[in-house]
């Protein structure tokens, strides 16, 4: 009976990626970029380490003294934050437990390397806008040119859905139904999950004119660039900058914040929560995986903690004083 010859680390690599990943967990395209783009820091930093070419290298090159060095290379020389530092290890644990099933020669430095631990960090609190920074914010763009119609139809329908920037500058004319009696969008989130996100009756009517005035065919974005392509995160960012700069004439205190994109959706959460809505509900609104992300807002509403604080009655009386009842706890006491 002959052995079979183990498998090379650029074939277990390659599988991993069109096998597993593609072809059997179906991942989105951003999973497979972000893999790629791990393991190519990682063969980079392993052929300066072992000063082999990446078609030479095996698997037990790869070994757990080799990856700690690379995260902490990831760290110290690259500046990474440990959530990113996270990220780069996930995707080698991914390939781990891939080569643990595949490569039987593999189980032992697969197991190695997978119980390193992932490096444990502080979250930051959740940070929001108010509701009167939100609808500043929303009229700022300018209404008489068509980048400011996008712009202002753009953000109403970010701060109606809570959507992702990616879920946003995804959307295809397509994606609405505008007929009553609701008005909703598709939104095609991550992981290949879609939701449906119900509109406003205004944030829908404003919808309507938009794509009478600019029709489109179903398959086109719906907030397109000049050239009618699909609109990019850094126009996006861009965009929203310029609007939280005019809006900051009227409060100055926006030019004083960093104001991104993902905070809006962190703004909707919020504001959904403290007008009562279920938090399992705005997790379902939002596309969370779970609601222990959302759990993450409930932290930060210090008004919801002051009206839980006031509703709670302090105790009343003077709190009781322990009196031993033994001549042993007497003695114990007296000394």
């Amino acid at each position: 009976m002959t052995t079979k010859a183990p498998q090379s680390f650029p074939t277990l690599l390659q599988k991993f990626f069109t096998q597993r990943l593609i072809q059997q967990q179906q991942v989105s395209p951003r999973t497979v970029a972000a893999y790629r783009d791990s393991f190519r820091l990682l063969i980079a930093f392993a052929h300066r380490k072992l000063h082999k070419s990446p078609s030479d290298m095996t698997i037990d090159d790869f070994d757990t003294p080799l990856i700690l060095a690379f995260l902490k290379h990831l760290e110290d020389e690259r500046h990474n934050c440990i959530r990113s530092r996270n990220a780069r290890f996930a995707a080698i644990r991914a390939f781990m437990q891939f080569v643990a099933f595949e490569e039987p020669s593999g189980v032992a430095l697969a197991r190695s390397v997978l119980a390193i631990k992932m490096k444990r960090f502080e979250r930051p609190m959740v940070g929001f806008l108010s509701r009167e920074h939100i609808e500043a914010i929303l009229v700022a763009p300018d209404s008489s040119t068509w980048i400011g119609q996008r712009d202002r139809m753009m953000f109403a329908v970010l701060y109606n859905t809570g959507a992702r920037i990616s879920e946003l500058i995804g959307m295809r004319a397509g994606d609405l139904t505008l007929t009553p009696p609701t008005a909703w969008v598709r939104i095609h989130g991550k992981g290949r999950k879609e939701r449906s996100v119900p509109l406003w009756s205004n944030t829908a009517k404003d919808l309507k004119r938009w794509l009478r005035a600019y029709p489109r065919a179903d398959d086109k974005p719906l907030f397109p660039n000049r050239s009618g392509g699909a609109l990019t995160r850094m126009g996006f960012t861009d965009r929203l900058r310029r609007a939280v700069a005019s809006a900051s004439t009227r409060f100055p205190e926006l030019a004083k914040r960093r104001i991104f994109p993902h905070l809006v959706r962190h703004s909707v959460a919020m504001h959904m929560l403290q007008c009562g809505v279920d938090i399992t509900v705005i997790a379902l609104y939002l596309g969370h995986e779970s609601p222990t992300t959302t759990h993450r807002y409930v932290e930060a509403d210090l008004q919801m903690k002051d009206r839980a604080i006031k509703a709670l009655r302090p105790p009343s009386g003077t709190p009781l004083r322990y009196r031993p009842n033994d001549n042993l706890l007497r003695f114990l006491q007296a000394l």
